[in-house]
């Protein structure tokens, strides 16, 4: 089994749905693809209920939690829209590639440039760990297709 770790922003209604859309598409994908693949998402890893019973300790339980679900993957997807990456995913970014652990792919629909340099597409130190950066859901999807095809590590 594959697991893919999807980081992105959870704040809004927007945000929340286009990672469900990326997570379910996924998940289709590999299972089209004849792998058995499981999405990390960190939206699902924790009910409201659990976290407000926690009260000042769910910070520490979400965190936790993250990596957790970042040490077991086996690749990490990043959505990388907005002026700034969202910290946490810069975070996640950084961690995951500190530790070795696999691959990252990004995403980012964002016309806006954030780097550097005229070609950058986001901070260098975001950027420089992605293997390929996507322009969309569907070219991420595409891209996934090579992965999908790799022998089981």
């Amino acid at each position: 089994m594959k697991r893919i770790y999807l980081a992105g922003p959870l704040f809004t209604h927007a945000e929340q749905a286009w990672l469900k859309t990326a997570k379910t598409r996924i998940e289709e994908l590999a299972a089209r693809q004849g792998h058995e693949a499981e999405v990390l998402w960190p939206f699902e890893f924790f009910s409201e209920a659990e976290l407000a019973a926690l009260g000042a300790r769910r910070k520490e339980r979400i965190f936790s939690g993250c990596l957790e679900g970042l040490g077991r993957a086996d690749m990490l997807v990043a959505l990388l829209d907005g002026p700034l990456v969202d910290d946490g995913t810069a975070f996640e970014i950084g961690w995951y590639f500190a530790k070795g652990l696999g691959p990252i792919l990004g995403v980012r629909t964002d016309f806006r440039k954030a780097g550097e340099t005229p070609d950058s597409l986001v901070n260098c130190m975001l950027e420089m760990p992605c293997e390929r950066i996507f322009d969309s859901l569907e070219g991420l999807l595409r891209g996934l297709k090579v992965y999908f095809s790799k022998p089981e590590r």
